[in-house]
């Protein structure tokens, strides 16, 4: 990331070399599109409120028993010692990655609508 962090930079000075009065224009856009991601986000959530990507996946062992409810540094699919509420573990890994895909694909599709509409 460290790459496109300094792409970004050296990118934004170069837009203010050539035309500095573009600069709230890119700061507003950059705005929308962050803003659409979490709009997305949200949609997400209040669209499928059983079905998050993290109730399928279990915290670090570190963290102990108790479910994080915070970003995972190091995702651990759940692994079932037997079947949990009718899921096998291959079942609730396969459900995790299509939650994952899911909220992917509406976060991508939020954002590409306000950046298009903009």
């Amino acid at each position: 990331m460290a790459d496109w962090v300094v792409a970004a930079l050296l990118l934004s000075a170069l837009v203010w070399l050539m035309a500095p009065q573009q600069i709230p224009v890119s700061v507003y856009k950059l705005s929308l599109v962050a803003l659409a991601a979490v709009c997305g986000w949200w949609i997400d959530r209040s669209l499928f409120p059983y079905a998050r990507p993290e109730f399928y996946l279990e915290p670090p062992p570190e963290m102990g028993e108790a479910r994080a409810e915070t970003a995972f540094t190091d995702v651990h699919v759940l692994s079932f010692a037997e079947p949990v509420g009718g899921l096998l573990p291959e079942h609730a890994a396969l459900l995790g990655r299509a939650a994952m895909l899911r909220r992917a694909i509406i976060v991508a599709a939020t954002m590409l609508a306000v950046g298009l509409g903009a």
